[in-house]
């Protein structure tokens, strides 16, 4: 093997990289434009500037991951507001394909998801979307935001509180019935496939979780606070288990299964298009009434 084949040996990338690298890049895309259309277009072009590089200018770079989300985002700050075209708000979103029967319910509950995020995004203007997607939905450093937006730090984080104070306005409106099923179903999906970021754009920014395990479960002893935390708290505690969607207190809540029995009870508080409180009821004293021990009833476990 001569020099050249073994520098092209070294730079080698496995395939799961790669299409974990386009996934990320395509979830950055679509948060910052809100279709799934335009976010293809906007990683394509990223692609098309990486190869336009020289090798040698390619090698240089470091974290090449790095580099394509700093000009995927920056692609998509260029297109968010294209000059003489539309102000927030009123962005077209592409109308979805018409699924087949088999993919119909994913579809209708994917169409719902994307009315309750972009929806509430559309209020806000192009800068103040892009600093607060980059920063509270993906959680990127201060200066890889600056350097995104094309605005200073400070700047950044005015647009991030600005942001954050209009979706809270929106959400001060209580939700309907028909808005709180839809985003308990979208917060369920989130948590069966384990995905952290939909999970966390589905809570408000200042979103609060309360464990209650009665003493008698070692569950969490102080509220979890803020979206990220809050999502990374709920996947952490439902991992192995098995999630439904069901009436509680007379609204849709969830219902966590582990084996036959139903190890928690969760409760949220949807306002606007967020959850802004969640309760996981984990006192076996207060699920007494929700594992109804009968005939068809498994034994407890031994021991």
């Amino acid at each position: 093997m001569d020099r050249a084949d073994d520098a092209v040996s070294r730079d080698s990338v496995p395939l799961a990289e790669l299409l974990e690298e386009r996934r990320h890049l395509l979830d950055v895309a679509r948060w910052m434009l809100g279709s799934g259309t335009e976010a293809e277009h906007a990683v394509d072009e990223a692609y098309r500037k990486w190869y336009e590089l020289s090798r040698p200018a390619r090698a240089r770079i470091g974290e090449p991951r790095s580099w394509l989300v700093r000009t995927t985002g920056s692609i998509c700050r260029d297109r968010l507001a294209p000059p003489g075209h539309a102000t927030p708000g009123s962005r077209h979103h592409p109308a979805p394909e018409t699924p087949t029967p088999a993919q119909r319910p994913h579809a209708v509950l994917a169409e719902e998801i994307d009315e309750v995020l972009f929806g509430a995004l559309d209020s806000l203007t192009p800068a103040e979307r892009a600093a607060f997607v980059l920063n509270d939905v993906f959680g990127m450093p201060p200066g890889t935001v600056s350097g995104i937006v094309g605005r200073p730090e400070h700047e950044c984080t005015e647009l991030v509180h600005r942001a954050r104070h209009t979706l809270r306005t929106r959400r001060a409106r209580p939700a309907t019935p028909r808005r709180h099923d839809t985003v308990v179903r979208a917060v369920r999906r989130a948590c069966v496939t384990r995905n952290p970021v939909l999970l966390a754009s589905l809570l408000a920014p200042d979103a609060i979780a309360y464990f209650d395990g009665g003493g008698k479960v070692r569950a969490l002893d102080r509220p979890v606070r803020g979206a990220r935390h809050v999502a990374r708290s709920l996947l952490t505690l439902l991992a192995g288990t098995t999630l439904q969607t069901r009436s509680v207190n007379g609204r849709t809540g969830l219902v966590v299964r582990h084996h036959h029995q139903i190890a928690a009870v969760v409760c949220l508080d949807i306002a606007g298009h967020q959850a802004a409180q969640i309760w996981i009821i984990l006192n076996p004293d207060k699920l007494r009434s929700w594992n109804p021990r009968g005939p068809s009833s498994p034994p407890p476990p031994a021991g």
